[in-house]
């Protein structure tokens, strides 16, 4: 949605419902081929991507998710050496993957080379370097595609995408859960961005209708971020295997610490806790 209050990105994604941050100071605005990034600063938040109007990430409060989305199947796997990242232009996906020694190799494929280069002229906190390790492998081309026709394998795969609209609608099919579960390996695990289930039911019903035929273990977890607003987000689990999501809280205490992270707001008592869901969303599950 266009800008209409001066001084004030407007979003207006869900119906009845929207989100004002104002704008401090307007750093970047340009349309690339596949949509219209801007990047402003705003005194709470900092440092604000939208993506077609739709706020992206903050510097203010990305870990969130960031750090939900890589730590949780990472260490509930426990052996993961080769990770597969879909989206997560900023690099933030990347950076908190790439805190794992033990992550040997990281995929990242992004349609949009523009947000790439964006994000590390405007963002560089956010990737904080990650582009530059030697084991990460970035890959300009459609993350569908890219599922449905490499022949790699991993052990964890991480769907860091924009909502189902536009470019992004794809990575929500059937028929690309189907070609993610091929590449994955015999304990691999795949999670998703999934919404705000208070605003986007759907989405979440969709995206685990596919997982509860595709997978051993499958559900949801839970994480906050402000700027995604609406109430709690969904990140979607599936898991070839029920052993990850069943590992108890004291080996993840054992684990979290050999990796020596610094979190500010993953913790494995948080991690345990994530699974534990309201009963408005566990009424939405198939």
């Amino acid at each position: 949605m266009s800008n209409d209050v001066p001084g004030w990105s407007v979003e207006a994604l869900h119906d009845g419902y929207g989100q004002m941050l104002r704008e401090d100071t307007v750093l970047y605005d340009s349309q690339t081929a596949h949509q219209r990034l801007r990047v402003f600063e705003n005194a709470k938040l900092g440092r604000v991507l939208t993506l077609d109007g739709v706020v992206q990430t903050t510097t203010g409060d990305e870990y969130m998710y960031h750090e939900m989305l890589s730590h949780v199947p990472i260490l509930a796997h426990g052996a993961a050496r080769r990770v597969l990242i879909i989206g997560g232009g900023d690099g933030g996906m990347a950076r908190e993957v790439l805190r794992h020694s033990t992550v040997e190799h990281v995929t990242m494929v992004e349609i949009d080379a523009g947000v790439v280069d964006f994000s590390k002229e405007y963002l560089p906190s956010i990737s904080a370097g990650a582009f530059n390790d030697p084991r990460l492998d970035l890959v300009i081309a459609d993350g569908a595609a890219f599922v449905r026709d490499t022949d790699r394998k991993y052990d964890v795969m991480i769907v860091d995408s924009t909502d189902p609209i536009g470019p992004g609608e794809v990575l929500f099919t059937n028929t690309f859960y189907d070609h993610a579960r091929a590449l994955l390996n015999d304990d691999g695990i795949i999670v998703t961005q999934n919404g705000v289930p208070f605003m986007q039911g759907s989405e979440l019903t969709g995206t685990m209708r596919a997982f509860k035929a595709l997978f051993a273990d499958w559900g949801c977890y839970l994480t906050h971020v402000p700027t995604y607003a609406g109430g709690p987000m969904a990140l979607g689990w599936g898991a070839k295997s029920d052993a990850a999501r069943a590992t108890e809280l004291p080996v993840l205490q054992a684990r979290f610490a050999e990796a020596a992270l610094k979190t500010r707001y993953y913790t494995p008592e948080v991690h345990k806790a994530a699974f534990a869901l309201p009963n408005y969303i566990r009424e939405l599950m198939p």
